[in-house]
Formats: structure tokens, sequence, C-alpha cells
């Protein structure tokens, strides 16, 4: 993989190209203060909050932004989040021209990773406020940020990258209908379903169809268009068979390659074996039964429920059994008073 592949695979880089099928989108620069506040492990509290929120509040703190304090004894410190404003306008000027919902990414990346932090769980943002907590939270994020180029092989000097916010207009996709497609020297060799958490019958039952369906999608729209001859590309079929480009990822391993290895996807080797497929074409690969389901790639990034559920004070009795812990777990004072 080099870092001019990973280049391309921008979506301000490859959005031109497929315009007219894939989803509406916006892409906005990313000032340098913003990526900084991005960065910052210090900052505890989420800027944004100008915008109206996409949860419901008290009505102390429904007119304004609230400074957050911690208490300790005498001293007390108040931490109060950045503003953007100019850059502010600008987001909210492209989530209203998208519809009033969007789904939020960088260059390359989007926050799959931190959609257990939202308060409807998923990456639906309709403000700056619910994006930056999503941003903010997300390694995958970081690492666009920090070090797009870290899987590369070649040695030469970083590029530099204009780091940009992309607004894509939110559509209710169906997980069964997603799928990742490998190309390797402009060839479609594999085919993988993308949520490989589940088993999808419709799947199994019109294999032959989904996959005829994204071959010749594959041929009249994206072959030979694509700057890179090696290439991922992820796709949405809908109920009525049309397909859509979701998104382009590098052809290397800092891309998931699901129900593949990148072993035999680099060597092109045995993809065959145990697959239902033409020997010339695309080999797919799908969840076949229920007893072959995998667990969920990004649980790993997740906090205990516990934890969430005090966050966001939905379970009274858990905060309860939190304090009276804390309580229990003070040093007893020498002071019956204290």
């Amino acid at each position: 993989m080099k870092k001019e592949q990973v280049l391309r695979c921008q979506l301000s880089v490859w959005f031109p190209l497929f315009r007219q099928c894939t989803i509406r989108s916006i892409v906005l620069p990313l000032p340098q203060d913003v990526t900084d506040y991005l960065l910052d492990d210090g900052t505890l509290v989420v800027s944004g909050r100008n915008e109206a929120p996409s949860c419901s509040q008290t009505n102390e703190d429904s007119d304004e932004e609230q400074d957050v304090q911690w208490s300790d004894d005498e001293n007390v410190t108040t931490l109060t989040a950045p503003e953007f404003p100019d850059f502010a306008a600008q987001v909210q000027e492209a989530i209203n021209s998208l519809g009033g919902i969007v789904f939020p990414k960088l260059n390359w990346s989007a926050p799959r990773d931190a959609a257990w932090i939202a308060m409807n769980g998923s990456l639906k943002c309709n403000n700056l406020s619910d994006i930056f907590l999503l941003l903010k939270s997300s390694d995958f994020i970081t690492h666009d940020l920090t070090q797009p180029f870290l899987h590369c092989t070649d040695d030469s000097p970083d590029p530099k990258i204009d780091t940009q916010l992309v607004l894509r207009k939110w559509c209710e996709l169906i997980p069964g209908g997603e799928f990742r497609c490998f190309v390797k020297e402009n060839k479609l060799i594999g085919v993988t379903q993308r949520d490989h958490t589940q088993y999808y019958d419709h799947v199994c039952r019109q294999e032959a169809t989904i996959l005829g369906s994204i071959v010749d999608f594959f041929k009249d729209k994206v072959q030979y268009k694509f700057p890179d001859e090696d290439f991922v590309f992820d796709i949405y079929r809908d109920s009525q068979g049309r397909v859509w480009i979701i998104d382009f990822n590098p052809f290397g391993k800092v891309t998931n390659s699901l129900l593949f290895t990148w072993e035999e996807l680099m060597s092109g080797q045995n993809l065959s074996e145990g697959a239902e497929a033409d020997l010339d074409g695309p080999v797919f690969r799908y969840i076949t039964s229920e007893m072959t389901v995998q667990p969920s790639p990004y649980l790993s990034y997740r906090l205990p429920k516990d934890f969430v559920d005090l966050s966001r004070g939905e379970d009274a009795h858990k905060l309860i059994d939190f304090l009276k812990l804390t309580r229990n777990q003070e040093p007893e004072s020498s002071d019956e008073e204290d």
C-alpha cells in the first residue's frame, strides 16, 4: 500500500468522479484550531452547544450553555468549551442543506467506534455538538488526524494533508444491504457481506442475483474509473436492486478484510476454496447460518453498559449504588463531627 493510494481514497478526491451514484455530501476544510480541539485530551466539555440539542435538557440549561465545575474544597476549576463561531455557522448551513440530519466523517474514516457514546446510539447528527462528541471519542478519527500513512510501505516523506470534515446526507441503510468489494489490478476478486455480525436470510436466498448486480455495477460504473488499479469499495444494494457507492478504501491492511484474510487477497490464491462462485468471477462470502455469526468489531471500543447508564442518568438505582460505594470507600475521619 502506497501513500498515493491512501490519498486517492479521500472522499474529496473520489466524490466528483462518482457523484451520480453515491450519497450527497459536503466537504468543509477543518480549521487548525478545531483540529487541535479534537486532539486535546484535556478538554472535557463538548463545543457546539449553541445549536439546537438532539436530546432533552432541563429548563435551567436549555437557554444557555452551562459551564462544568469540578469543586475541591475551596478550589474551583471552571471548564468552558471553546467556541468556533465561523466554523459552526458553516457546519449548520451544510446540515440544513442536506436535510437537517447528517453522517459525519473526516478525510477517510467515520467515527463508527464511537457510536455507543451518542444518545441515539448511531452516527446520526443534527448539530455541531453531536458531531464533536463523536469525533473526539473516536480512535478512528485520531488515526486520520495523526497517522493516516501508518501501514504504507514507501519511505517518502508524508504528504501534507488538508484535513476535512465530510457531512453526508443521512440515509437509513439496512446493514444486510451493505457489501465490501476488493479490486486487484482492476479486477473484482472478492465481495463480502459488510456486517458479518449477523446472518441475513435474503443474502443466502438471493446470492446469485446480488452478486450479479454488484458485478454489473462494477463493470459499468467503477472499473477503470477509479485512479488506482488496486482498491476496496463499499456499496449498498437497495430493495429495488439498485447499487450505490458508500466509500473507497486502500487495498491494504488498514482496511478491514472482513470474511477474507489479507494474505489470500494479496496472493490471489485459494480465494475460491469453499466458495459458491464462478472461477472467473469474484468470490462471494457471507454468513451462511446463525451458527457462524461473529462478534461486532466495535465492541472493544465501548465502555461497560453500567458506565454508559450512569453517564446518561438512565438508571437511578445504579447511580444510588455508585454513590453508596463511593461513600463507603472514603477514609474514615478522626473527627466525628467531620
